[in-house]
């Protein structure tokens, strides 16, 4: 385990760095679930599949449903889509008892909610996955995507971010 200074060091380094937000969701036997993500990257386009991988905390309820389920969608927020990386972040109440009432979702290929007005979505059957430290590591081969034009949400140095274009 690292030591206070260097866990302190290590998270307000990775803060100054900006990231898409991302909400990864999934539905199935275990039922569905979702959580705001912005530790997420594709991993290779070659293969029998692209994949794209995902981390999670071993204790988010999203975890142990898209174990189960063998399947999630990541869904790359737009700008202005704080309010449901709000909601799938828990940082903002749920209306009507499920996050998925925030907005307009529908499945594709693999059964897990893909988010109507996201930029950018990826849907997967999980390929394998890991436990590292407190997270899970997941990699899911892709079977369906789907995107439209937009701008993306960004998180950094602790905000949400907009791509604005520069000054003059």
């Amino acid at each position: 385990m690292p030591d206070a200074t260097l866990k302190s060091d290590f998270i307000d380094a990775m803060s100054s760095l900006v990231s898409t937000v991302t909400i990864v969701t999934t539905d199935g036997l275990a039922g569905q679930a979702g959580a705001t993500v912005s530790a997420m990257s594709s991993v290779s386009a070659d293969g029998d599949a692209p994949t794209m991988l995902v981390c999670l905390h071993h204790e988010a309820s999203a975890t142990a449903a898209i174990l189960k389920n063998g399947c999630f969608c990541v869904n790359a927020l737009q700008q202005g889509q704080q309010d449901i990386a709000n909601v799938f972040a828990s940082r903002s109440p749920v209306e009507g008892g499920s996050k998925f009432n925030v907005a307009s979702f529908a499945p594709l290929v693999t059964g897990a909610p893909v988010l109507d007005s996201a930029l950018a979505t990826f849907d997967c059957k999980l390929q394998s996955h890991e436990r590292i430290g407190t997270h899970h590591v997941m990699i899911g081969a892709v079977h369906a995507v789907k995107h439209a034009d937009g701008k993306p949400l960004l998180y950094g140095n602790r905000a949400y971010r907009s791509l604005t274009p520069p000054a003059g």
